[in-house]
């Protein structure tokens, strides 16, 4: 499952997809809208995405996943537009026959989404400012 949403994510949803019988272990990771920032009060997050490109990396990230670890299901899901703090704005979930490789794929697919994908937020803090962000990116000043 592979998605770009508009819509808060259905976690149960995600992980409901992933669970099989013939998988012992599934991990859940969400990134969640966190209140504060390097000292900094965050009032909320805007998510852009070039969607069709997104759509097809995420797809090549499940593959290569697929191919590194036994994966018996796994789910990526990226929300886009206005969120507030305490809001689910990804979810990457695996199922594999075993817990090593449930959480190494999982840790491999989110470090890899943040760092490959095309999909930028803005943070916009407290005090009425904003700074465009991509995790892969090092910010200029």
């Amino acid at each position: 499952m592979i998605e770009i949403t508009k819509q808060p994510i259905d976690t149960q949803h995600v992980l409901n997809y992933v669970t099989a019988r013939d998988a012992g272990a599934v991990v859940v990771f969400l990134g969640v809208t966190r209140e504060h920032t390097a000292g900094r009060k965050t009032a909320s997050l805007d998510y852009e995405a070039y969607g069709d490109m997104a759509l097809a990396k995420l797809r090549e990230l499940e593959s290569a996943a697929a191919e590194r670890w036994s994966i018996t299901r796994s789910a990526i899901v990226h929300r886009v537009g206005h969120l507030e703090p305490g809001e689910p704005s990804v979810a990457v979930a695996v199922s594999t026959p075993h817990r090593a490789e449930a959480f190494d794929a999982a840790r491999w697919l989110i470090d890899t989404l943040k760092e490959e994908i095309p999909i930028w937020k803005k943070e916009n803090w407290a005090d009425g400012t904003s700074d465009w962000v991509h995790p892969g990116v090092q910010p200029t000043k």
